[in-house]
């Protein structure tokens, strides 16, 4: 039997379908008026240049087997680039969301062996969300939607107008990724790109801390949450928040403490180094850490099979976190691939 496939659970894919749907939309023109002031005028200009570098390989397929090959990925989960379409109103949501699940879904139909499509929702719409999950997982066969660190201004994770999403997604058995999009500390990180070195991390501490403490995986023990970038801070620090959960009331809102609560969870590997990788494998368990390479980013990786080796696991954890634990996210009836 051969083994496990190598599976990259963190890539994107671009979606021009969105982009001509959204572009003369004054809530875009907002939007990037506040990432424009958040990035500062130095990496607002990198961006726009990495984005025309990498547009064949956001778009093509030829280029993304190359580099999975050479990085020794056999399987890769592709999702839409992150960009945060809360404002959008519901008739214009719900186009959005069927136009990028439809173009996801094409895009990995060119190779079904080899691409996994993820959807999206309009969590701003919580109602219309539950619909769009059902129809892209049942539908539309995808493996898990991705979603936002909050669901739009005023609304976290934990609000209790997600439950009825939360509980769809229990009910369905499927994976919802959280992967951020800056940070919401805005003009204060508008310099040597904190928007995303500190803001992305910072984001998604936060809205995984709503999530442990507020009891949704108690309530939903099933329940597959997945976090981009290893989980941001929270993994690094999550003993402060077991002290806050152990000395004080207020934190005191769950049966287990966050950090057994956010061994329910699973991250994905890309924190950089071996040592931080071993740190984290430490805190989450052997089983809920998986690959990812942020494909074709500057702040992924290409070769995250290699970063997974350097760390030096005994053979069960790098197996597990090549491929196994992505087969359990995912939901993914494999034990090999076809090459």
């Amino acid at each position: 039997m051969s083994p496990l496939p190598a599976i990259d659970v963190h890539a994107h894919v671009a979606v021009p379908e969105v982009d001509a749907l959204v572009e003369d939309q004054p809530g875009l023109a907002r939007q990037r008026q506040v990432d424009a002031a958040t990035l500062g005028p130095s990496s607002l200009r990198l961006n726009l240049q990495q984005m025309g570098d990498i547009a064949t390989k956001l778009t093509d397929l030829e280029p993304r087997l190359s580099a999975m090959d050479a990085a020794r990925v056999d399987i890769q989960a592709v999702s839409a680039v992150p960009l945060p379409h809360a404002w959008a109103d519901r008739d214009l949501a719900a186009r959005i969301v069927a136009a990028s699940n439809a173009s996801v879904a094409a895009f990995c139909a060119k190779d079904p062996a080899r691409l996994v499509p993820i959807g999206t929702v309009s969590l701003q719409y919580p109602d219309l969300a539950v619909g769009q999950l059902r129809s892209a997982v049942v539908d539309q066969g995808m493996r898990g939607v991705q979603i936002s660190t909050s669901a739009g201004p005023g609304r976290e994770l934990d609000d209790p107008s997600l439950a009825q999403f939360w509980a769809a997604a229990a009910q369905l058995d499927t994976a919802v990724l959280i992967h951020p999009w800056g940070c919401t500390l805005g003009e204060r990180l508008n310099a040597y790109y904190l928007f995303n070195s500190v803001g992305n991390p910072a984001e998604t501490a936060l809205a995984l801390s709503r999530v442990l403490f507020c009891g949704l995986l108690e309530r939903h023990p099933n329940l597959r949450i997945w976090s981009a970038h290893g989980g941001g801070y929270l993994a690094s620090y999550i003993v402060r928040a077991d002290h806050a959960w152990a000395a004080r009331a207020d934190a005191h809102t769950t049966a287990e403490p966050p950090s057994a609560l956010l061994r329910r969870t699973f991250v994905d590997s890309l924190v950089y180094t071996p040592e931080q990788l071993r740190h984290l494998v430490g805190v989450m368990g052997a089983g809920q850490v998986t690959l990812g390479s942020d494909y074709p980013f500057d702040m992924g990786v290409e070769d995250p099979v290699d970063r997974l080796e350097a760390a030096g696991f005994d053979a069960a954890t790098t197996e597990a976190i090549r491929g196994g634990n992505a087969v359990r996210l995912l939901g993914l009836a494999t034990s090999g691939v076809d090459r």
